[in-house]
């Protein structure tokens, strides 16, 4: 979530605006270190740092401060049993602030921030409220109390195909942490809305895409043509992609392999190849459901190729106010 840019359309809406951030964890919790919420003067927030009873009583937290126009930052040690009732049985601290109109332009610069992709912050207690700053632009180590990972980390996805199923499969991915490259060759296919994690793209040279993709993208093949559904996959499995998937069925897989054997693609690349997609165990062939069954896929493949990257900057202990 682009949690910079929540707050300043809040801020910009409505004056003033709350950040609810999952500080440290310690033991089982409901969402990880790093976890926000943006929230409104009147209640109404994006994101979510678990739900339940511990969400409830942040925002009500947020809420007294909003009333109290403090601007202090808080910090809420909370445990997870005890206080709350919940099963998780850990602890966490919560960091809420507040914003208003004098902070718009600093909120602004970490929103522009964002629409480029991670980034870190060195953070410290300055007068009571946070003061960030671009780790690139502080130079003391002995500054920072703690740091903060923001910024999305979206999964490249070249869609190919905009027919009933990559319809419905844009739409179920538009919540979620892909970068989806929508190829076509018709125009028209396209439908007036797109999400926002969506480009949609006339489809003119398909190798020549390919080809410029990046290592981690992941490519899913379903045109209306099966001569290019052939040349897309090709060109797509002589690269090492995580994940090349082609809809159809298994005999389709059989006739393709056939194919990709002649044309001297490697065996190992030949059987990373996802056909049929989706998870197993669904056998209904509505548009909806395909694109659920292969979203759930997509997730469970972004989880294994993501699983060695370097995971977010935790906080340190000293930082609580």
């Amino acid at each position: 979530m682009k949690i910079w840019r929540h707050l300043a359309d809040f801020l910009t809406a409505h004056g003033a605006a709350a950040m609810i951030s999952v500080h440290d964890v310690k033991g089982s919790a409901p969402r990880e270190a790093g976890a926000r919420m943006a929230v409104r003067p009147d209640g109404a927030f994006h994101g979510t740092i678990g739900g339940g009873q511990l969400e409830m009583k942040m925002l009500a937290i947020a809420g007294e401060m909003f009333g109290q126009r403090q601007f202090e930052a808080r910090m809420v040690d909370q445990a997870l049993g005890p206080d709350l009732g919940q099963c998780c049985g850990g602890r966490v601290k919560i960091l809420i602030e507040t914003f208003d109109t004098h902070d718009l332009a600093q909120v602004k610069r970490f929103a522009a921030a964002e629409d480029k992709g991670i980034f870190v912050l060195e953070c410290r207690l300055d007068h009571g409220r946070v003061r960030r700053e671009f780790s690139s632009s502080v130079g003391d180590d002995t500054w920072t109390e703690w740091r903060e990972t923001h910024g999305e980390n979206r999964t490249p996805l070249l869609l190919f195909g905009a027919g009933h199923v990559g319809r419905a499969l844009v739409l179920a991915l538009a919540p979620l942490p892909f970068a989806v490259r929508w190829f076509d060759s018709r125009p028209e296919a396209f439908p007036l809305h797109i999400p926002q994690n969506a480009s949609a793209i006339r489809l003119k040279d398909p190798e020549a895409e390919i080809a410029g993709a990046p290592a981690d993208a992941f490519v899913l093949v379903m045109t209306h043509d099966h001569p290019l559904d052939l040349a897309i996959t090709a060109a797509a499995l002589k690269r090492d992609f995580p994940y090349v998937g082609l809809i159809g069925s298994a005999s389709k897989r059989a006739r393709f392999e056939k194919r990709f054997r002649e044309i001297g693609i490697d065996r190992e690349r030949i059987a990373a190849l996802v056909c049929p997609i989706g998870v197993s165990g669904i056998a209904d062939k509505d548009p909806a459901v395909i694109a659920a069954s292969v979203t759930a896929q997509l997730l469970h493949m972004r989880e294994r190729a993501t699983s060695n990257l370097s995971p977010p900057i935790p906080p340190r202990d000293k930082s609580a106010p």
